[in-house]
């Protein structure tokens, strides 16, 4: 075996690493960062007296060879004629998902730095001229989880939103909504607390602690980290032929323990979305912990937890965790998890998702609590392509009601659906489900279950170009349309003279910062038209 000697000026603490990349990249590289390298075996870890060193050469090599890739990858795929100041890749992930931002996962988010580029007062070589001004109200008739209209609350602008799905309206409210948070911490507490009472001698609860246990040292003895994930990277193991024999080794002790505690492991007939994809005891606590908050008698504080609620069941659902932001089949027992590189369970209690998306929930609140201006922003759910606005908003918003009557609306800033990418209601169907909340599936535009093909792409372009027309009469003289969208069938240029509108100007921008596993960039197009 080969033993490395490090000199001290070798060697960098986890603090030092992060730095140290930061100078050489320019741009911030977090310590957490460095740990994620080290935990994955991009880099090596130096123990010394308790203390973790990574290599300096190493690190060095890591990031001039990962970005040297990357940048070409990048050219290569998506074309030199990109707005790469667009790209926003300099932006921290706490940043692109700072505040409410990150309240509940939803697919197709913008991140806010794009919606605030085009939002706000500055001026650069890319944007001669503001577009909006505080005082403004903004139009997103695709509101999704409400990225427009926080941003436009942040910048001083009024907002309205649209959307087709309950759920999504529920989530783009909360978000932008004043809260009493001080009564909302008590109700928190008080369902925590029953929860708390109500599994305390559960079967489940024991048997799970000792399922952990097991597990680590297990973990230990056949996956030790970064070793382990370090030599798969090295091609010095298959970890999945070697992941599936561990993980068979591990299933006798996994049902030995089932058996002692009198724990529900087998799958049973599944006649809805709760019952496949929860285990029975995680299922059991889901719908306790709903019970609990369908009695409070406070609208408001009954949204906010039903939004905690539903990020705490997304995050129970029994899989893999590589495929929690796509559901392939339901695993029922410990697998090898590829993503952690070791042996991974399914919960079989939601208490510990909940207890955390609550607190998270509730600093998040606070922190948009103390940024926040005092403007209007309301999403209503209808369809786009036919909605009485105002009429809509009459009841929830009569300032912005009366705002869309007069026609008074500066412009549109929205990312509509792309043509067959998203489920729009299915992607939340534990929610739809937990909570009974109406579904509109048939309405939704461009859904993933239409496809790509001819037919679906000119159902699209006549629906997004109605949605457009449709809009126009609650937009003031000279607005601005603002319009995201990844456009490879290139129909936008269609659906703009459809609309009566001219495209004036297309940025086009990477899309580097990815949320879900799949991490392949592609550009999409930020489509500036205005009337004919």
């Amino acid at each position: 075996m080969r033993i490395e000697v490090f000199g001290a000026k070798e060697l960098l603490t986890i603090q030092e690493a992060s730095r140290f990349a930061s100078e050489l990249t320019g741009r911030e590289v977090t310590p957490a960062n460095i740990a994620y390298l080290v935990q994955y075996g991009r880099v090596r870890k130096v123990s010394r007296g308790g203390v973790t060193y990574v290599p300096r050469a190493e690190l060095e090599q890591y990031y001039r060879e990962n970005g040297k890739r990357k940048a070409q990858e990048w050219k290569r795929k998506l074309g030199e004629d990109l707005n790469w100041h667009l790209s926003f890749e300099e932006v921290p992930e706490r940043e692109r998902t700072k505040h409410v931002h990150r309240l509940h996962p939803y697919k197709g988010k913008f991140i806010p730095q794009l919606v605030e580029y085009f939002l706000d007062e500055h001026t650069d070589e890319f944007k001669p001229r503001a577009y909006f001004h505080p005082g403004d109200i903004v139009l997103d008739p695709f509101c999704g989880s409400g990225t427009t209209l926080v941003q436009a609350n942040e910048l001083g602008l009024h907002a309205i939103g649209i959307d087709i799905s309950f759920f999504n309206v529920l989530i783009g409210n909360v978000k932008v909504s004043p809260h009493n948070l001080l009564k909302l911490s008590e109700y928190v507490r008080e369902i925590t607390l029953a929860l708390k009472r109500k599994t305390k001698n559960a079967p489940h609860k024991a048997f799970e602690r000792e399922l952990k246990e097991a597990l680590a040292e297990f973990n230990a003895k056949h996956f030790p980290s970064p070793e382990f994930k370090r030599k798969v990277r090295e091609g010095k193991i298959d970890q999945f032929a070697y992941g599936k024999e561990k993980e068979a080794e591990f299933l006798s002790v996994f049902h030995a323990l089932a058996k002692k505690y009198g724990v529900d492991v087998l799958p049973h007939e599944s006649k809805s979305f709760l019952e496949k994809w929860y285990l029975p005891s995680t299922r059991q606590e889901l719908l306790f912990l709903r019970d609990q908050i369908l009695k409070i008698e406070d609208k408001d504080a009954r949204e906010v937890l039903s939004i905690v609620l539903s990020r705490t069941a997304r995050s129970c659902r029994a899989t893999t965790h590589s495929d929690l932001a796509t559901l392939v089949k339901p695993v029922y027992a410990p697998y090898y998890c590829r993503k952690h590189g070791k042996i991974c369970a399914p919960l079989f209690s939601a208490a510990k998702w909940w207890n955390y998306y609550s607190r998270d929930t509730l600093k998040r609140l606070w922190e948009f609590h103390y940024i926040r201006t005092q403007t209007e922003q309301q999403c209503v759910v209808g369809d786009a392509r036919t909605i009485d606005l105002p009429a809509a908003l009459r009841n929830t918003n009569p300032f912005l009601a009366e705002v869309a009557a007069k026609g008074e609306v500066a412009g549109i800033f929205t990312s509509p659906p792309y043509v067959g990418m998203i489920n729009y209601h299915q992607q939340h169907e534990y929610a739809y489900e937990l909570f009974g909340y109406e579904r509109r599936d048939e309405m939704e535009i461009g859904p993933l279950f239409k496809g790509q093909g001819v037919q679906a792409r000119v159902e699209y372009v006549e629906s997004i170009a109605r949605v457009l027309k449709h809009m126009k009469p609650y937009l003031r003289n000279g607005y601005e349309i603002f319009i995201v969208a990844n456009d490879k069938y290139h129909l936008y240029p269609i659906i703009a003279e459809k609309a009566g509108l001219q495209i004036v100007q297309e940025f086009k921008r990477p899309v580097l910062n990815r949320t879900e596993k799949n991490k392949t960039p592609y550009a999409e197009s930020i489509f500036h038209m205005r009337e004919k």
